[in-house]
């Protein structure tokens, strides 16, 4: 659902991509408000996307290209072996550490993005086939990159949460307010 983003004060661009951002990640966190542990990695459809996996992947992708953006490996290191468990809670982890977890992802995010020089600042990217050789982005392109990810997956959230319990993203924002 679309909430209100605040005007950026005049030619504030880290702000406007960052509020951008942040009203993403706002749908994917209500979508799990006031569910229990079974209905946040419950996978009502075939999909293997549930709500406390979407909720790990893209804290875990923030925080990767974050970490890219700095000249820094990513906490998480994924290939063929473990990439089942980028969107699947395992060995104790809980909705509750996954979005704790976000949050201060989300505070390293705009630490970044409002210390970066200058968003036309480019660094490599990652060093994989769907990639250019060579490839280089900017800091822009990976605050835009992060929201398009998160949009995306606050639709699956939507989709998923209303197949849960019926529960709208309208709803869901009345929820959140209280």
């Amino acid at each position: 659902m679309v909430t209100h983003v605040p005007s950026e004060e005049y030619g504030d661009e880290r702000g406007a991509l960052l509020s951008f951002l942040e009203e993403q990640r706002g749908g994917i966190r209500r979508a799990v408000l006031g569910l229990t542990h079974e209905q946040a990695v419950s996978r009502p459809s075939v999909s293997e996307l549930s709500l406390a996996g979407l909720v790990k992947h893209v804290a875990e992708t923030e925080q990767g290209w974050i970490a890219r953006a700095k000249g820094e490996e990513p906490a998480v290191q994924r290939d063929p072996s473990n990439w089942h468990e980028c969107f699947a809670l395992v060995d104790g982890e809980t909705v509750e550490s996954q979005l704790a977890y976000w949050e201060k992802v989300a505070a390293e995010t705009e630490a970044f993005a409002r210390s970066a020089p200058s968003l036309d600042d480019t660094f490599p990217l990652p060093d994989q086939p769907w990639f250019p050789p060579e490839g280089r982005v900017s800091v822009r392109w990976v605050l835009l990159h992060l929201i398009r990810e998160t949009a995306r997956h606050a639709g699956h959230a939507d989709i998923i949460r209303e197949s849960l319990d019926g529960k709208t993203a309208f709803e869901l924002v009345a929820l959140a307010e209280k």
